[in-house]
């Protein structure tokens, strides 16, 4: 029989209050820290949601320091060629707000940051995001409204970070799945060849 939670009440009484700390980490102004975090972050998870309610999370990766700083209230995050579904920009088109969380391997915390977005197609901020020669194709503009550290649990419990747990090969080459679910008619070779060394050599083209 599956029990479900229907109201703030049942879900507080099944976890509890939060820990005082927990609330009143919360910031809407970045710290130094913050901006040194931003500095060695080489990847980020955008979650967006639709007018309908409709979610996407995108991962978005670069060298160190790719999200920039604006100033206290405001980061900056380009975009590179990709699969042009841009099913995120598209929400929040209809619905600016988004959820960030930031990543430096080995580190069990992540920041997190909240805020309202908007694209921006060009600007002179632009100028310090080439990367291998490219410019970004547009940046992800986000005023905070929220941030803060988020604690290591998940991480550990995980053992995300623990190269002797990792099994990269307990699933298919890319290649292969993208046979069996994206593109059966494509002959495996090219597939393999596309995703091969040619396909790191033209991230930014």
């Amino acid at each position: 029989m599956t029990t479900e939670i229907t109201s703030t009440e049942e879900l507080r009484e099944l976890l509890g209050e939060p820990m005082a700390r927990a609330v009143t980490k919360e910031r809407r102004v970045l710290h130094e820290l913050d901006r040194q975090w931003l500095a060695a972050s080489p990847f980020c998870l955008i979650a967006t949601a639709g007018a309908d309610g409709t979610c996407d999370v995108s991962p978005k990766g670069d060298p160190p320091g790719f999200t920039l700083v604006l100033d206290d209230r405001t980061i900056a995050i380009p975009e590179r060629p990709g699969n042009r579904r841009a099913d995120g920009f598209h929400n929040i088109l209809e619905n600016p707000h988004v959820g960030l969380v930031f990543l430096i391997p080995g580190r069990s915390d992540t920041l997190r940051v909240n805020g309202r977005a908007t694209l921006v197609r060009d600007a002179p901020f632009f100028d310090r995001m080439v990367v291998q020669g490219h410019r970004p194709q547009l940046a992800v503009v986000v005023d905070v409204e929220q941030v803060f550290y988020h604690c290591a649990k998940a991480f550990l419990r995980s053992e995300l970070w623990r190269p002797e747990t990792w099994q990269p090969d307990v699933l298919p080459s890319r290649p292969r799945i993208v046979k069996a679910v994206e593109a059966p008619e494509a002959a495996l070779a090219d597939l393999e060849r596309h995703y091969g060394p040619d396909y790191v050599n033209t991230m930014y083209s």
